[in-house]
């Protein structure tokens, strides 16, 4: 094929036009297209068929052979139609990391967090001049396409965004991996037993005790499992996941967690302290300057509201698999939440899930190193519900109500007009609200 490219002078560097990069672009989608499925024709080699029945393989291959034992995999084909697909929809900082967890402790769901931020940085990290030739459209593509692979557990279709490109099926930089008990666990960590870290896998003992993770026996693990639950924060809109929820293979629920601006606001700038280092000097001097970057939030509230809105008006594309939920009821009220959690995605609430609450939500007085990870799920949750109105500025708190009244509105948070009215704490600023979406 020839290429429309010339020297770009003395550096080496050449020329292409946008034509070229298009060009170069679909190729590329071609051999990917050719790799995934040389890759699922691979994965499916010792389980085949709906039912997941094994074929027996070579000695070499014993650790396949573990993993396909008729004991540990579906058999009927009613196990299989009756997997529930979960996805956990939301935006950073709305506590997700604390709701992922009440589908992670289920011994029956294989749960990944964040596995988008892969195909995020793969297009991050592209060239300026192909990054502007994969749009908007063609990321969320990506996203829906590793979404769907994910939920038929072939994890190996990650290898396609990884880097450093996995050798031989094995990694050493899968995404936040101690967030999934799944993945830190038996068969996929032979170490990562009941008690290896009192039962919780965390950022020290999951990778040192379990190595670098096989995607071959990953997504083996997955097949053991009923369902699958992924976290993200990644895909902007309800409507970009319309043809996921179309989609006959899956039995997509979408649980579409929101929160209050103003705490979202107040938890990223906890969290990401150099990204929020003008709305920092704002807080803390009473005066904005003139470089605070209103568009993120912004957005945040637009695309919140805008989904919130998709969703609660049930289109036949949705109607009973979305569910909206926000993360104060949940804080304030979480065994109460779970189950209507686990009643929406159709499945028990399993003894695991109601332990897990009862030890993770009481703790008035959270350890040095609890409180300033960015991603701890152990908090004493009534009290952090609304625990931003203490350390947010009036006048960034007016602000914000300016900027995202409607969402305010839509979703039940009231605003305050005066630092009194926002320093009361025992004035809710969530009203009660019940937001029906099931029929």
């Amino acid at each position: 094929m020839h290429v429309g490219c010339r020297g770009g002078g003395g550096g080496g560097r050449m020329e292409c036009s946008w034509k070229t990069v298009l060009l170069l672009v679909c190729a590329s989608l071609g051999v990917q297209y050719t790799a995934i499925r040389t890759l699922r024709d691979s994965l499916s080699g010792p389980c085949h068929g709906g039912v997941y029945h094994c074929q027996s393989r070579q000695p070499k291959d014993s650790r396949w052979r573990a993993l396909c034992d008729d004991s540990m995999l579906p058999i009927e084909m009613s196990a299989a139609a009756s997997r529930r697909h979960i996805l956990l929809f939301t935006t950073t900082r709305s506590g997700s990391s604390f709701t992922g967890q009440l589908f992670n402790q289920h011994p029956g769901i294989f749960y990944v967090f964040e596995p988008l931020y892969h195909v995020q940085q793969a297009f991050t990290n592209s060239s300026s001049r192909l990054r502007r030739a994969l749009d908007r459209r063609a990321l969320l593509g990506a996203y829906r396409d590793l979404l769907l692979n994910l939920y038929t557990c072939d994890l190996r279709f990650l290898e396609n965004y990884i880097r450093p490109e996995p050798q031989e099926h094995i990694t050493g930089s899968f995404f936040r991996r101690s967030s999934s008990r799944a993945l830190c666990s038996p068969p996929v960590c032979p170490e990562g037993g009941e008690g290896a870290s009192g039962g919780q896998p965390d950022e020290t003992w999951c990778p040192k005790k379990c190595g670098a993770l096989n995607l071959t026996l990953a997504s083996m693990a997955c097949l053991s499992r009923g369902h699958v639950a992924i976290k993200t924060v990644r895909v902007p809109e309800v409507g970009d996941l319309r043809t996921l929820t179309e989609d006959p293979r899956l039995d997509l629920r979408i649980v579409h967690l929101v929160r209050d601006p103003r705490a979202i606001l107040a938890s990223r700038m906890m969290a990401f302290s150099e990204q929020f280092h003008a709305w920092k000097i704002w807080n803390a001097t009473g005066r904005k300057p003139r470089y605070v970057d209103l568009s993120q939030i912004t957005s945040t509230c637009r695309d919140m509201a805008e989904s919130a809105e998709t969703g609660l008006q049930r289109p036949a594309w949705l109607r009973g698999r979305y569910l909206l939920v926000r993360y104060e009821d949940l804080a304030l009220n979480p065994a109460e939440k779970a189950r209507e959690l686990y009643k929406f995605v159709g499945l028990e609430m399993d003894e695991n899930v109601r332990s897990w609450i009862a030890q993770n939500t009481n703790n008035s007085v959270p350890s040095t190193s609890e409180w300033n990870y960015k991603y701890s799920t152990t908090r004493d949750s009534k009290a952090t519900a609304e625990s931003w109105r203490l350390r947010l500025g009036f006048d960034i708190v007016r602000t914000l109500q300016t900027l995202c009244n409607d969402t305010l509105s839509l979703l039940g948070y009231r605003a305050v007009h005066s630092v009194a009215d926002l320093r009361n704490m025992s004035n809710s600023l969530v009203e009660p609200r019940t937001f029906q979406t099931l029929l």
